[in-house]
């Protein structure tokens, strides 16, 4: 019973990355001035737009400069983010991003290409994961056979990741990443039940056992904790149902408790209303019960009077805030449900690989974004954290 002993991961998809030379600027200019402020060594996570992996692809020195690259800087690279295709810093990104979906050719294809790449960055006999889009968002157009096909696309990548192993003795992983609202939300209720149709696609055509070894979940903390699940446990269904946790993202949430009546948390609330990213937004009743919002709005946070949502005894909403932060001014995190996933991740009987995944500091309230500190030294204090909060649910472990 471990945690993971590779290099603490951060994901690139902070930086612009529409070419190789944006992707390997923004390894010199910040992972690597990141990796010189911390005492204990670094990953970089990369995030490989479809671009990017089609220059990549079609020119081998590419790929060597990349290498190169990360070597210069004593970086390493285990772990790519796949979920965003195509460009994650436009105007507006929005439900764009969960297409393609995992129907469509262009995810598998994308995927698999990925896969090669990563391939050829790991050392030999290394193991790596990717991370991807949770089968398509439920607020896009599916066709009726969406699932039957999404299955099929996913048993292939499996083939192919165990062929990639066995020629090349590097094992990848893909971790299907839950996110709300999408066909694997943050919910076990609504996900577990998904990775059962697979499980039961891949056994009718006897493959089970390939499609379980490659193909699990990207267990994002901010994800579940914005559905309010109890994260531990979470984790703990997964493990009963047999379904390998490849991946963690570690990440924060931002709360807003006692919305109706807390003024100064609304107002500090409207900060985070910005049109890039989606931002589900969720609320808990004294019942029990829960209702959403596909996305944060002002209409919601200003509504006088108060209607229903405004009732809740909490709001939570996806909006990955930094790690270190228990409170944000007037509002409050889930950096207490991030330390109880660690440590609930302690207890496995393997190490699912770990990433740091604050990838909104672009857009980040100003007030909020560390009194302006340069990105890379918010980056280098959120890695600092997130190895403190490591640590200790290690310590916890041992005793």
């Amino acid at each position: 019973m471990t945690l993971s002993r590779l290099p603490l991961s951060y994901c690139t998809n902070v930086h612009s990355g529409r070419t190789v030379a944006e992707v390997t600027d923004g390894l010199t200019t910040y992972s690597a001035a990141v990796q010189r402020q911390l005492d204990f060594p670094m990953a970089a996570g990369l995030w490989l737009s479809a671009g990017v992996v089609r220059e990549l692809t079609e020119n081998s020195d590419q790929l060597e400069q990349l290498a190169q690259v990360l070597w210069q800087h004593d970086l390493c690279c285990y772990t790519l983010n796949t979920f965003p295709f195509g460009d994650f810093h436009s105007e507006r990104v929005k439900e764009q991003v969960y297409l393609p979906d995992w129907a469509s050719a262009a995810r598998i294809n994308y995927t698999e290409q990925c896969a090669a790449i990563l391939g050829q960055l790991l050392p030999a006999d290394g193991e790596g994961s990717l991370s991807t889009v949770p089968l398509g968002g439920r607020m896009n157009p599916h066709a009726a056979d969406f699932h039957a096909v999404c299955f099929s696309h996913l048993i292939r990548l499996a083939k192919y990741l165990h062929q990639l192993y066995e020629t090349t003795g590097r094992r990848i992983r893909l971790g299907l990443e839950p996110e709300p609202m999408c066909e694997m939300s943050g919910t076990t209720e609504w996900t577990l039940p998904v990775f059962d149709r697979l499980f039961a696609h891949a056994e009718a055509l006897g493959c089970e056992p390939v499609v379980r070894e490659y193909i699990g979940a990207c267990f994002d903390v901010c994800h579940q904790a914005v559905e309010f699940e109890d994260v531990a446990e979470s984790i703990e269904q997964f493990v009963r149902r047999g379904i390998r946790i490849n991946k963690v993202h570690i990440t924060n949430a931002v709360e807003l408790l006692n919305p109706s009546g807390n003024a100064a948390g609304r107002q500090a609330l409207r900060q985070f209303v910005e049109p890039r990213y989606l931002h589900q937004t969720y609320a808990r009743f004294a019942d029990g019960r829960i209702e959403t919002r596909l996305d944060l709005s002002l209409e919601d946070i200003e509504r006088q009077p108060a209607d229903e949502f405004m009732q809740a005894t909490s709001w939570r909403v996806h909006f990955h805030v930094p790690i270190f932060a228990d409170t944000l001014g007037a509002l409050k995190t889930t950096r207490q449900d991030l330390a109880a996933a660690l440590r609930k991740v302690a207890t496995l009987t393997y190490a699912p690989q770990l990433e740091v995944e604050t990838y909104t500091w672009p857009v980040m309230p100003g007030e909020t974004a560390s009194d302006s500190l340069p990105l890379a030294d918010r980056i280098a204090q959120e890695l600092r954290s997130a190895a403190e909060l490591i640590g200790a649910a290690a310590e916890l472990e041992v005793r």
